[in-house]
C-alpha cells in the first residue's frame, strides 16, 4: 500500500520540495562571495574560480538565477541559525539531549531549536530524521528570494483587505452594503461595537 506524498509536509509544516539529491554542504558563503564578485563585474566562471568551486559551477548558479543573486548578500547577522549550529544540534540530538538541553548548549531558544527539528528533518522513509546538511538546504531554500507576497497568492484575503479602506462591511448572505460612519480623530470614537468598521483603516 504507498503511502500519501504529503505525508512529509504535515510532519515539517512546510510545503514539499523536491529531493536535492545530494545538497551542497554550506554553500552560501561561497554562494555571497561568488555574487559579490558578480556585481564586480566579473564573468560567471572567473567568479566561481577565485570563489574556490569548479568553474562550470559558476555559470550554473548564473544561469539557474537569472543572472540576480536569489539570496541576500549581507553578512550573517546571528539571528539565524549557522551550518555550524546545525551540525551541533545534530550530534546533541543523536547522544539522545532533550530540545532544552541542546537550547541551553547553543545560547538559543527552546522554541527555536523544536521549530529547527520539526521545519528542516529529513523526512526520506517517512520518518523526521535531523540531518546538518538536509536542515541547511532546507533553510536555504525557504530564504531564497523574490517570494509570492501573502495578498499575491491569498485571492479571498486581497478581495477582504482592499475592501476593508473603503468601508464595505458584508452580511451573511454575501450582500455589501456601507458600514456605519465612525469619525477618526487619531483614534476611534463611537460606539464600541461598530469601532471595527472604522474607515480607519490604511493601505498597509
Amino acid at each position: 500500500m504507498g503511502r500519501g506524498k504529503g505525508r512529509g509536509a504535515e510532519q515539517t509544516g512546510r510545503a514539499p520540495t523536491y529531493s536535492p539529491g545530494r545538497p551542497g554542504v554550506n554553500q552560501r558563503d561561497t554562494k555571497v562571495a561568488f555574487w559579490k564578485r558578480i556585481a564586480e563585474g566579473l564573468e560567471s566562471d572567473a567568479a566561481a574560480q577565485e570563489c574556490g568551486v569548479s568553474q562550470p559551477l559558476g555559470p550554473r548558479w548564473f544561469r539557474e538565477a537569472g543572472g540576480m543573486p536569489p539570496i541576500s548578500l549581507k553578512l550573517h547577522s546571528g539571528r539565524y541559525l549557522s551550518f555550524s549550529e546545525r551540525e551541533d544540534i545534530a550530534l546533541l540530538r543523536a547522544q539522545g539531549m532533550s530540545v532544552r538541553e541542546i537550547a541551553r548548549r547553543l545560547a538559543r531558544s527552546p522554541s527555536t531549536i523544536s521549530r529547527e527539528l520539526r521545519r528542516n528533518a529529513a523526512t526520506r522513509g517517512w520518518t523526521l530524521e535531523y540531518r546538518a546538511t538536509v536542515a541547511q538546504w532546507k533553510a536555504e531554500k525557504a530564504a531564497e528570494r523574490p517570494k509570492v507576497s501573502r495578498l499575491a497568492g491569498n485571492e479571498p484575503l486581497r478581495a477582504y483587505v482592499q475592501a476593508r479602506p473603503g468601508g464595505i462591511v458584508t452580511s451573511a448572505g454575501g450582500k455589501a452594503f456601507a458600514g456605519p460612519e465612525v469619525p477618526w480623530k487619531g483614534r476611534r470614537h463611537g460606539r464600541r461595537s461598530d469601532r471595527r468598521w472604522g474607515r480607519s483603516w490604511s493601505p498597509e
